[in-house]
């Protein structure tokens, strides 16, 4: 057996169409279309060729009282090519983000339903 990568990680999510605003309207991730019904609400979503499935379930986890900077919580990091883009677009759209305390190129953010996301400078 040999472990070649990670297909794909999974979130809950509240609402599926406020959750698409953000991945897709703000971060332009595309959709994939294969989903099967799964039997409650959600969306698969494209990074490249791996995946982000949101599943619109009862949230098991507390979202209140989570670490105010998100490399203290559990977190999707991405890669992306335009940082400062990236930053631009966080502004833009009011949603706040801090910056990685490791001094790398990176920086952390929500989404809606408050999962946390780091976004790694290529």
């Amino acid at each position: 057996m040999q472990i070649t990568h990670i297909h794909h990680s999974s979130i809950i999510i509240a609402n599926t169409k406020q959750s698409l605003d953000f991945y897709c309207g703000i971060l332009k991730l595309p959709i994939d279309e294969t989903r099967p019904d799964l039997g409650y609400p959600g969306a698969w979503l494209q990074v490249g060729e791996h995946q982000i499935h949101l599943l619109e379930l009862p949230n098991p986890d507390p979202i209140d009282g989570r670490p105010a900077h998100g490399g203290r919580d559990r977190h999707i990091a991405l890669g992306v090519r335009d940082y400062e883009g990236l930053v631009d677009i966080l502004e833009k759209n009011n949603i706040p983000f801090t910056a990685s305390r490791s001094g790398r190129k990176a920086l952390f953010c929500r989404d809606p339903d408050g999962n946390a996301l780091e976004f790694i400078g290529e």
